[in-house]
């Protein structure tokens, strides 16, 4: 049975308030749940063009990020990348640039995974501040939930095992880092 190769790699910088909020979804997701089939959980960090390999071999990559845009900070989008390729104002952050290029280079290959990009609005990217705003952090099951249901449509059954909370999680990002 050929099992798909699914990656969800969580983008962004954790001291730049919700610009965070990719990486600590993606340590949420890998703390408190289990996937079967397996998923590979990525703390894509700020890495850009280092998650290349990622778009290559996987059949599927859902990436969590911000989203700078113009409309309710908090709202929550499902963007696949022949969209998000086409949606300009996106790129405000280094990271935001680096994954358009990245899809950009991934048109030139035949072989690529199915990118979707799970992003919120984010009120604050530029305060020097670990932790989300409070309009941002109080969206942030209902990001959870999106992702899952995601995984869900791509044959992925997510099991909750644990539920470490928001703050435990942002505490284990913080000394992991150190």
């Amino acid at each position: 049975m050929n099992m798909k190769k699914i990656a969800v790699i969580g983008v962004g910088n954790l001291l730049f308030c919700d610009d965070g909020i990719g990486i600590i979804a993606a340590e949420y997701l890998r703390q408190n749940f289990s996937f079967e089939p397996e998923v590979k959980i990525v703390d894509g960090g700020t890495l850009g063009f280092g998650l290349f390999e990622y778009f290559m071999e996987y059949e599927n990559v859902l990436i969590l990020d911000t989203l700078s845009i113009d409309v309710d900070v908090g709202t929550i989008y499902k963007i696949p990348s022949k969209e998000l390729l086409g949606l300009g104002g996106y790129k405000k952050t280094a990271h935001e640039v680096e994954v358009v290029q990245m899809l950009e280079m991934c048109e030139l290959y035949e072989t690529k995974a199915e990118v979707t990009l799970i992003g919120i609005v984010a009120k604050d990217v530029s305060s020097t501040k670990i932790g989300l705003s409070e309009v941002v952090q109080s969206r942030f099951e209902f990001l959870i939930q999106t992702v899952v249901k995601e995984l869900k449509n791509l044959g992925i059954e997510a099991v909750k095992k644990k539920t470490l909370d928001f703050d435990v999680i942002v505490n284990k990002l913080i000394n992991f880092n150190r």
